[in-house]
């Protein structure tokens, strides 16, 4: 056994001083790689057929996602959990889809710093086709930014957040 110093080993993440290969594999196994990168959440499980636009767009990029459904009137705790456990669960954006009030793209902003996409959306309920969801989502309050793509738009919301991954 050599008295010299280990070489370290890069790994891409970072360099390992002093590890050993084995060491250095154990810890990379740690690493989740399928963890999701996109989550979409929507206010109703209604939403769904439009929201699976986003689900559909990222799975055929190869961007890992998680799909949710939870309220911000019925579920605001859940909500703010799910937003600021973001981050730390290695999401980098949020899709969030919702119609009539659309307060659920806003309520997830509040709680984390990772881009928001509001996909708002029209139902039989929506006022004005949808314009009461797209203005919910538009007019955010300083320091709120949500981002907003067209009326039922989910897929564009996917391809805005594969270009926000790709910086």
């Amino acid at each position: 056994m050599s008295d010299a110093a280990p070489t370290p080993i890069r790994t891409g993440l970072a360099t390992l001083e002093g590890a050993g290969e084995a060491e250095v594999r154990a810890q990379l196994e740690e690493f989740d790689v399928d963890a999701p990168l996109v989550g979409i959440v929507m206010g109703s499980a209604s939403d769904m057929e439009a929201m699976e636009k986003a689900a559909k767009e990222l799975q055929d990029r190869g961007i890992p996602h998680e799909l949710r459904v939870m309220s911000a009137h019925r579920e605001a705790d859940v909500v703010a959990e799910y937003a600021k456990s973001a981050r730390a669960r290695g999401l980098r954006a949020v899709i969030a889809g919702a119609g009539i009030s659309a307060a659920l793209p806003g309520a997830v902003a509040a709680h984390t710093d990772l881009p928001v996409i509001g996909v708002p959306l029209s139902g039989r309920l929506t006022a004005a086709g949808g314009l009461d969801a797209i203005l919910s989502i538009v007019q955010m309050p300083p320091g709120v930014p949500v981002a907003c793509v067209g009326l039922d738009n989910a897929r564009n919301a996917a391809i805005l957040a594969a270009q926000i991954l790709a910086t």
